[in-house]
């Protein structure tokens, strides 16, 4: 594959940062460094990286946040490493957008070979979101550029919660969202109010894009956790 790419190294030891980009730079990589959240979204906007390696545990914001941001208008390639090694920590990172978990201490190689193979998979994947998204042959289209949805060429009133709502879970489709997530990103990270309030959207929209609200093809229930995107 062609090496001539650029890795994006976030985390706040630089012991750690040095070695990774020994590592990359060895492989073929560009590599640049980034030690807080407000860096690394500065050089995400200055260097278009090919991936990034994201470690959860910055001084000034959340990795997990950092990811939510950068899903919000990218589809770059992030590499979570981090030092927590429980299930439910790993499925969360994994949930919001990241495509691998690396845990800490990990081996430099091994690291260099995961970044490798995202790569591979994601070959596409640090262009940004298109303006367009069409779903089932152009059933359902929406403009992110004119805030319009239409389905079968018809026009969709919704509301801006419903319209952020619909574009959040479409823009990665079959991804599971939980309740906590889409509030977090449509409703904002200091609501403080009843979870339920997303299925009282939910319902909404369903009623207005759906064939069948009853059996829906859009919005779909994954019981237990939350709710995905099923167009295609």
């Amino acid at each position: 594959m062609n090496k001539n790419k650029n890795i994006l190294v976030v985390d706040d030891e630089v012991k750690i940062v040095q070695v990774i980009k020994s590592y990359l730079e060895n492989s073929g990589y560009t590599v640049y460094e980034a030690y807080t959240a407000k860096q690394a979204l500065e050089k995400f906007q200055e260097v278009n990286p090919s991936l990034i390696v994201l470690d959860l545990m910055l001084p000034d914001m959340a990795g997990e946040d950092i990811c939510r941001k950068l899903r919000e208008k990218s589809r770059v390639p992030i590499i979570m490493l981090t030092a927590k090694v429980d299930e439910e920590d790993i499925l969360r990172g994994l949930n919001i957008g990241a495509d691998d978990y690396v845990t800490k201490p990990f081996s430099p190689r091994q690291l260099v070979a995961r970044i490798d193979a995202v790569l591979r998979r994601s070959a596409d994947s640090a262009a940004p979101l298109s303006d367009i998204l069409s779903f089932n042959n152009g059933d359902i289209v929406i403009n992110t550029q004119k805030y319009e949805v239409k389905r079968k060429g018809k026009a969709i009133n919704l509301t801006p919660k419903e319209y952020k709502l619909l574009v959040t879970m479409a823009k990665h489709p079959d991804k599971v969202f939980t309740r906590e997530e889409l509030i977090y990103s449509v409703l904002g990270e200091d609501y403080d109010g009843y979870d339920r309030t997303i299925d009282t959207h939910i319902k909404n929209i369903r009623q207005k894009i759906e064939p069948d609200p009853r059996a829906p093809r859009y919005i779909l229930t994954v019981h237990g956790i939350g709710y995905r995107f099923g167009g295609e």
